[in-house]
Formats: structure tokens, C-alpha cells, sequence
């Protein structure tokens, strides 16, 4: 068994020359610092280090859901998430059926160029580029007041009713280009026979599109809301720090800054940690029902 296992791995050296250098860095940075979890249980100190440090059992979860911060917290993460989730996904749907639908070359590459281009920058461009356009003398103040729909400037990232709009948006428009990626791909690989034979039975772009385009790439829309469900709980952290101020704290933080602030800034581990913990376990279970449910209505599922 041993020899037969051996000859196995020698014969596909170059495949495992490649892959171990990658199990390896995923066992040190993904698997080995799950063991400081433990802190959740703890009254951690940097001094007493994970040995040394108090158990407390699970009185650092009973303090945050005791906590109404949190409740508050776990509102605007799910709020925005979810915005994203309904607006965004099937944005990348429809815009990678449009590019799909474009028979000049030059124009779709420049259009699926255009589309990628925002998630190439880091979130200090754009939200640099946002907060500047968004300001009261910015881009889009400029063009409200020159229209006049508007009669005096609004400060968008001062107004905290208005953070979940400008969060939702600004990550639609820097990830929806890069969302169709899968879905183009998808479309790629659909038989171009079916759709000469729906154009030969009279059938129309949209019912080509319903009927062919749809049903291809359902697998793959089933895969991305699956895992779009399971990752809910983050409502990216980069974008929140970068957007974030004092007038729109109370709708702009969310779980991952949430716990930023807690475990970096203030400096209470085990308290973000417990959060962490609580975030991630939802997430699972988030995404076992999202798997559940889309088995149950379209006999489709990624286990």
C-alpha cells in the first residue's frame, strides 16, 4: 500500500511540487491560529499569554449579546449585506448577459475593461474618490444643484440614514464588473446550436435569454448565491474604514469594524473574538440553509 502510494506521489511530482507549497502556507496561516480561539473562553492578557490567562467560560458571548451596541452592530451588517446581496447579484447577472449580448469585439473587451477596472483599486482610492464627489462641493452635489433637484448641497457621508445607500452603491459599482467574470465564462461554454435553433423557431432575444442563457448558467448562479449568502455577516471592512466617521457611526459600523475596534483599537481580545466566533458560526449556518433551500427548489446545490 505504502509503495503503491509512493510511485503514485513520484509519478505526479510536478502536480505536488506545486500544490504542498500551498497546503503548507493554508495549515500555518489558516488552521494553526485557529488554536487562539481559545482566547474566546478567556480573560485573555498579551502578559499571561493563552496558559496563564483566566477562564471565564461563555461570559464573553453573554456580554455582547447583553450588549445593545451589538444589536445595533448586527442590524447595519445585515442591512447593507443584504442590499448588496439584492441589488448587486442579480446586477451581475444581467450586466454579464448584456456584455454577452455585444457583437462588436473591440467594444465588449472595452466595456468588460471599464466594468473590471474599479476592483483593481484598493478602497483608499475609491474612497477617496467617493468621499471628494460626494462632499458638499463634489461631483454629485454640482450636478443635483445644476439640475436643480436639490436646493442646497447635501453632505451624504455626514447624513447616517444615507451610510447604507453609499455603502451599498459604491461596492456595486466596484464589484459588479468583476462579479460577471463566472457568468460570461458560463455563457461561454452554452451550445451555440441552441440558440440558431431558437432564432429558427421565431423565438426573440429575450426568450432566447430566458429559456437558454438562464438555464445554462444556473449552476452557476446557484454557486454564487450560496456562498454570497454564507458570507453575509462581512460587510467589508476595508470600505467601512475608509467611509466611516463620527457622524455616521451609529449606521456604519458593522461586526468586522466592530470587532477592529475592540480587539485592535481597545484592546479587548477575548471579548472580539467571542464576536468573531459568533459571526463565523452564523455564517455557516447561513450558508447550509441558502445550500438547503436552493437544493429544495431547483434540485441544485454545491453539496
Amino acid at each position: 500500500m505504502k509503495s503503491k502510494f509512493k510511485d503514485k506521489f513520484l509519478s505526479q511530482w510536478e502536480l505536488q511540487a506545486m500544490i504542498w507549497p500551498s497546503i503548507i502556507l493554508m495549515i500555518i496561516f489558516s488552521f494553526v491560529p485557529m488554536f487562539g480561539l481559545i482566547i474566546a473562553f478567556q480573560d485573555y492578557s498579551p502578559l499571561s499569554s493563552f496558559t496563564g490567562s483566566e477562564f471565564v467560560g461563555l461570559d464573553n458571548f453573554k456580554a455582547f449579546l447583553g450588549d445593545q451596541d451589538f444589536y445595533n452592530v448586527l442590524t447595519n451588517t445585515l442591512a447593507i449585506s443584504l442590499m448588496k446581496l439584492l441589488i448587486g447579484f442579480p446586477l451581475e447577472i444581467i450586466l454579464a448577459i448584456l456584455i454577452n449580448q455585444i457583437r462588436l469585439s473591440f467594444f465588449k473587451k472595452f466595456t468588460q475593461t471599464i466594468s473590471y477596472l474599479p476592483h483593481f483599486l484598493s478602497w483608499v482610492i475609491l474612497g477617496g474618490m467617493i468621499i471628494s464627489w460626494l462632499g458638499s462641493t463634489g461631483l454629485v452635489n454640482s450636478f443635483l444643484l445644476s439640475t436643480h433637484l436639490i436646493s442646497e448641497p447635501i453632505s451624504f457621508l455626514s447624513n447616517a440614514d444615507a451610510y447604507w445607500w453609499v455603502a451599498t452603491l459604491s461596492d456595486i459599482w466596484k464589484e459588479v464588473g468583476w462579479g460577471t467574470i463566472l457568468y460570461l465564462a458560463a455563457i461561454a461554454g452554452i451550445d451555440p446550436s441552441l440558440y440558431e435553433a431558437a432564432r429558427v423557431d421565431g423565438a426573440k432575444i429575450l426568450k432566447r435569454i430566458w429559456y437558454i442563457t438562464l438555464p445554462g448558467i444556473k449552476n452557476i448562479i446557484v454557486l454564487m448565491f450560496v456562498l454570497r449568502v454564507g458570507s453575509v455577516l462581512g460587510a467589508n471592512l476595508e470600505q467601512t474604514l475608509v467611509l466611516q466617521n463620527s457622524t455616521n457611526m451609529l449606521r456604519s459600523e458593522v461586526i468586522d469594524s466592530y470587532v477592529y475596534h475592540l480587539g485592535l483599537t481597545q484592546g479587548d481580545f477575548s471579548f472580539a473574538t467571542a464576536v468573531g466566533i459568533f459571526s463565523s458560526v452564523v455564517s455557516v449556518i447561513l450558508l447550509l440553509i441558502a445550500n438547503f433551500l436552493t437544493r429544495k427548489l431547483s434540485d441544485s446545490s454545491i453539496f
